[in-house]
C-alpha cells in the first residue's frame, strides 16, 4: 500500500486566511496540518503529496523539515480555475506515477486523532474503506457527505444534503483498492472531478464500500469558521 495526501487545492473556503499559504501548511498545535498526517502514516509506507505550482516552493521547504521521505507531486496549475479537482488529481497521479498498489488517500486539511494503523488494519484488502464520524448535529452535517449504513457497509451517500436524515458523515480519509482505479478514471471521464464524496456515491452503486467508524477528535480545518476557532 502507498499513501497520497491531497494538498493541491487553493483553499478558497478559508480565504482570506490562506491567500498566500496552502491550507495543508496552516498551523495547528504548533505544527503544519499535513505534518500531523505524515506522523500517523506507518513507517515504511511510501508517502506522496500533491500540490500546485503556486505553493510548490512552500511544500519543498516543508518537506525538508519532515524527517522522512516524501515524494512531492506538483501539478502544472497556478490558480483555482486551472485546478484538477480532488478526484481529478487522484486519477492524474495514479496514472502519472503508475501506482499499482492499494492507496491510502487523505486530504491535507483533515485533522484526526484516530490510530491510522487501526484504520489500515480494518481494510479487508478488497473493498474501499471510508473513515466515518458522527458529528452529532444534523444541521452541521449539511456541510459534509452524509452516509447511511447497513452494518459496516455504506449503502447510501448524500453530498451536502439540505435536510440530512442523520449526523454520520464521511471524512476525507479513504483506502482505495487498486482494482477500482479503472472506475475512478471512468468517473473522471464523465467530467466529475471535484469532490471525492461524489465518487463514493458513484462507487457504492458499483461496488461494496465499507465504513470505519471512529470516535476520536476530528476537524474539517478547511472550513474558515472551524480554523478561526482553533488557531
Amino acid at each position: 500500500m502507498k499513501s497520497l495526501i491531497l494538498a493541491s487545492g487553493f483553499g478558497t473556503r478559508l480565504y482570506p486566511l490562506n491567500i498566500n499559504e496552502a491550507k495543508g501548511l496552516l498551523k495547528y498545535k504548533s505544527k503544519a496540518l499535513i505534518s500531523h498526517i505524515v506522523d500517523k502514516i506507518p513507517q515504511g509506507m511510501d508517502i506522496l503529496v500533491n500540490t500546485n505550482k503556486k505553493f510548490e516552493a512552500d511544500f519543498l521547504h516543508w518537506r525538508d523539515t519532515v524527517g522522512r521521505k516524501v515524494t512531492l507531486c506538483v501539478e502544472p496549475v497556478f490558480n483555482e480555475r486551472q485546478s484538477f479537482g480532488a478526484v481529478g488529481s487522484l486519477d492524474y497521479w495514479i496514472r502519472a506515477t503508475n501506482i499499482a498498489d492499494d492507496l491510502l488517500v487523505i486530504a491535507s486539511d483533515n485533522y484526526f486523532e484516530f490510530d491510522l494503523c487501526r484504520f489500515i488494519a480494518a481494510y479487508d484488502g478488497k473493498n474501499a474503506l471510508v473513515a466515518i464520524y458522527d458529528i452529532g448535529d444534523k444541521s452541521r452535517a449539511r456541510e459534509f457527505g452524509v452516509v447511511q449504513l447497513d452494518g459496516p457497509r455504506i449503502i447510501g451517500f448524500e453530498e451536502k444534503p439540505d435536510d440530512p436524515k442523520r449526523s454520520l458523515i464521511a471524512t476525507a480519509c479513504y483506502i482505495f483498492p487498486q482494482r477500482i482505479f479503472g472506475l475512478l478514471s471512468l468517473y473522471c471521464a464523465e467530467g466529475q472531478k471535484d469532490n471525492l464524496g461524489g465518487f463514493i456515491a458513484y462507487l457504492i452503486n458499483k461496488e461494496e464500500v465499507y465504513a470505519y467508524n471512529f470516535n476520536e477528535l476530528w476537524l474539517d480545518v478547511g472550513n474558515v469558521n472551524v480554523y478561526g476557532s482553533i488557531r
